[in-house]
């Protein structure tokens, strides 16, 4: 069963008029060169495609275009440990909705420990009033296995009636815990909440009528689960995996 409801972003566009140049970086990827109006599902929509691609790159800057720290966190934190990211999100428009969100999560795997440190470091300040460590389960996010702590703030975190941008969450979750993942996702988007999320993932991408963005070295486009190759690689090796590992150690011989 799927809910439809008014999306809090409609449309991702790139101000092509402003572009420096197309031969620089990010500008020069071919899914931002060719990106123009990208209409996003209002409950869940994916980006995928190989390394390389722009995945990470183009959600970066959809959740910085939307407000979120580049490193990730909600809509009010704003520490920097490092300055890696790319000025694409100055060059996007970004059409909302008529609702606005009342909560928001930006969650990218590879910058995860800078935002538990930042909670941390939050805690340790002189100030009245409730930990922000509750609101994530009220466990330290350091003292959980990786896994555990990205599904805290799954669990608790995410309040509903949000926009929640992911950067590769399976990056720390089982087979399980994935599927644990599309029914929490499933529950959010029954209370209005909206998704986009970059993944590898076919577990993740088989979420019912969500809209699937593929990018590929010759641009992006509009795919269905069946026709991805993460999906396509999956489905060869758990066929018949004998015969794609003799393929592969006879070809590296």
């Amino acid at each position: 069963m799927t809910f439809y409801t008014q999306p809090y972003i409609r449309t991702v566009s790139l101000k092509r008029e402003n572009i420096p140049s197309f031969h620089s970086y990010p500008f020069h990827i071919p899914s931002i060169r060719n990106l123009t109006d990208l209409a996003l599902h209002p409950n869940v929509t994916f980006i995928v495609g190989e390394n390389g691609m722009g995945k990470s790159t183009l959600l970066e800057a959809i959740a910085m275009a939307v407000g979120f720290n580049p490193e990730g966190g909600t809509l009010n934190f704003s520490f920097s440990t490092y300055d890696s990211f790319s000025s694409l999100d100055e060059y996007l428009k970004i059409i909302r909705g008529v609702d606005r969100p009342q909560d928001g999560f930006f969650l990218r795997a590879e910058s995860f420990y800078n935002v538990a440190t930042n909670i941390e470091e939050m805690d340790q300040e002189p100030f009245s009033g409730p930990k922000v460590i509750d609101s994530f389960g009220g466990k330290s996010l350091h003292e959980q296995s990786h896994g555990e702590a990205f599904f805290s703030i799954f669990m608790n975190r995410f309040r509903g009636k949000g926009i929640y941008i992911l950067d590769e969450p399976e990056a720390a979750l089982s087979p399980l815990r994935q599927l644990s993942m599309l029914s929490r996702i499933h529950e959010l988007v029954n209370e209005h909440s909206q998704f986009i999320i970059a993944t590898h993932s076919p577990i993740l991408m088989a979420y019912p009528s969500a809209k699937l963005i593929q990018l590929t070295d010759m641009g992006l486009n509009e795919t269905v689960l069946e026709d991805t190759s993460h999906y396509q690689i999956t489905k060869q090796f758990l066929d018949d995996r004998e015969r794609m590992l003799h393929h592969l150690f006879n070809d590296a011989d």
